[in-house]
């Protein structure tokens, strides 16, 4: 039989120690994945949804300066997963609204979640997004929300890790976007919003946690924090059956709206800043994309192509 001299020995031991530790950290890294996928599906059913938000604290030196007043507002939200891999889930939000035995059906925003994303188009106010790239170090581990409108053009997106400890769920993130339909239609003395976005879920179903600061960004000048705003939204879970005609109306108008999603997967690959005009034809985009007359995919992609700016 062998006998092993202590530097044998040694080589051996750490031999089978790293295989030791490399095979946890292997099943812990899977583990780890498979609970960040879980948690994101988690948005996933029929929720009502209370929106609540309130300008908590203002900054401007104009005297006559009027706060935004607090909105509340509530609905049933559908929120439909369209694809997942093991790298990214995707998922539409449809709001039902009106009358429930004929409801209205509204397709509101949509988010795709990405695993150690690298591409980012960061939103730098006026309808301008700054295309960049992060290294793979710097987004180890992390997701991507990336948010988009309700006509699939780009909102805002942002990178962070999601966190399970004490029982608990989250993923934390600040980045720039956009005003919010509430603000824009109401007010135009700001151009840009500061959203830190908490995502947690619960035992009822999930919460979008906001504090967001409305920001003045001028070329050239240090952006200017006009207020600061709080927003606290809840989905409360419950059954399926009660969101069934948003479930039906995507079955019917989901191959228009992959159409869609497939233009602007075109216009995001080309991986350069993105500069969109407001309105074509007296229109904003999302009114040309609802027409239901708009089903041809050449069609459709000229319309998004029309508000590209070169």
């Amino acid at each position: 039989m062998r006998t092993f001299n202590l530097l044998e020995m040694r080589t051996f031991i750490f031999s089978g120690l790293l295989s030791i530790f490399l095979g946890l950290t292997g099943f812990s890294q899977t583990d780890k994945l498979q609970k960040d996928k879980a948690a994101i599906k988690n948005m996933c059913g029929c929720f009502e949804v209370t929106f609540n938000f309130a300008e908590t604290f203002s900054y401007s030196n104009d005297s006559l300066y009027r706060p935004s007043k607090s909105k509340t507002s509530k609905g049933l939200e559908w929120a439909q997963l369209i694809s997942e891999d093991d790298g990214e889930v995707s998922i539409q939000h449809l709001l039902q609204v009106g009358n429930p035995s004929a409801p209205h059906i509204v397709k509101h925003w949509r988010q795709v979640w990405r695993y150690e994303n690298t591409d980012f188009y960061m939103y730098n106010a006026d309808n301008r997004w700054r295309f960049e790239q992060k290294t793979l170090p710097e987004v180890q581990g992390q997701w991507t929300q990336k948010v988009y409108q309700v006509d699939d053009s780009p909102r805002y997106e942002g990178s962070a890790t999601w966190v399970h400890v004490d029982g608990k769920s989250f993923w934390e993130n600040q980045t720039d976007a956009p005003l919010p339909r509430r603000e824009y239609t109401t007010r135009s003395d700001y151009n840009l919003t500061l959203r830190g976005n908490r995502h947690e879920i619960t035992d009822f179903g999930w919460v979008h946690d906001q504090d967001n600061a409305k920001i003045i960004r001028k070329t050239g000048v240090e952006d200017t924090i006009l207020a600061r705003e709080k927003g606290f939204n809840t989905y409360k879970r419950v059954p399926d059956s009660r969101c069934q005609a948003a479930a039906d109306w995507w079955v019917k108008h989901t191959n228009k709206w992959a159409t869609v999603r497939a233009k602007w997967d075109e216009v995001y690959a080309r991986n350069t800043d993105l500069n969109l005009a407001e309105k074509v034809e007296n229109k904003v985009l999302f009114k040309h994309l609802f027409d239901e007359a708009l089903t041809d995919e050449t069609n459709i992609a000229n319309v998004i192509e029309s508000f590209v700016k070169k």
